[in-house]
């Protein structure tokens, strides 16, 4: 018998969550509550039921319909919809990403999926905040092909201030993957007045200018998420906040591009 966990989607053929056509697997649960946040589905480990407006094409008449997200599986069930795309994986060079939510958040569950991949020979791709113990983290570093490390802030107040966690054990696990010699591809939600001034930019460029990583990405962003937050009644912090211009973003990555890092836009 596998280890249980709960999820709330698999997702075929991503091709922004690491290298080729991957399987994306959604844990359910995280420690941290960014305001920005466009999955907040995920944020409780236990499934929860949201409200969906439904409007009928032909009357056009509206009515509700409730939904439960999130569900308990075990990790062969995950393995038997990963195992189908394998095809895809090898003519691509892709994998599987474990992504979430924060998958470090049901480490159990995590370290059996990842081992039946390693002994299946799937690229592993672990999409992290990082917001772990450090033992957590060394029981999966030995399993995990690349890791895609986001970072809101290095200035930690800010950080407690935006997501509710303390980022020091965040980037104290950074600099232990990357001494470790670990693939890391470090990712930066860009957030309009939250973390876009040009101070916190050369935060990020000086931290990450000293440690190895293969590049940054910036992920501009975006209101894709705001339905959910209705449908969930939660309260938006960020309703009215817009995206960032492609001005903007393209100033902050000249920015970082002079500490000598190698910067990608993600859309």
């Amino acid at each position: 018998m596998g280890q249980k966990g709960i999820i709330f989607d698999i997702k075929k053929f991503a091709v922004h969550d690491g290298p080729g056509i991957r399987t994306t697997v959604f844990f359910k649960g995280c420690p941290m509550h960014c305001w920005w946040c466009h999955n907040p589905e995920s944020h409780k480990i236990e499934p929860e039921t949201i409200t969906r407006k439904v409007v009928t094409s032909s009357s056009k008449a509206c009515y509700e319909k409730k939904e439960v997200i999130g569900r308990e599986v075990i990790t062969e069930e995950v393995m038997k919809e990963i195992e189908k795309d394998l095809i895809f994986y090898e003519e691509s060079k892709g994998g599987v990403t474990f992504s979430g939510g924060e998958p470090l958040f049901q480490p159990e569950f995590l370290i059996d999926l990842l081992k039946k991949c390693k002994k299946r020979g799937i690229h592993t791709t672990l999409d992290t905040s990082g917001c772990a113990s450090k033992i957590e983290l060394l029981k999966i570093i030995g399993l995990v092909d690349l890791f895609l490390y986001d970072l809101k802030f290095v200035d930690e107040e800010k950080h407690l201030h935006y997501t509710g966690e303390s980022n020091n054990q965040i980037l104290d696990n950074l600099k232990t993957l990357a001494k470790k010699g670990k693939k890391i591809i470090i990712r930066i939600p860009i957030i309009p007045t939250v973390n876009d001034d040009q101070n916190t930019i050369n935060q990020f460029g000086e931290l990450l200018s000293t440690i190895d990583i293969l590049r940054v990405e910036l992920l501009p962003f975006h209101k894709i998420g705001e339905e959910k937050y209705l449908q969930l009644n939660k309260v938006n912090r960020m309703k009215d906040i817009q995206k960032p211009t492609k001005e903007h973003i393209e100033a902050i990555k000249e920015s970082l591009e002079k500490f000598g890092l190698k910067v990608k836009v993600e859309e």
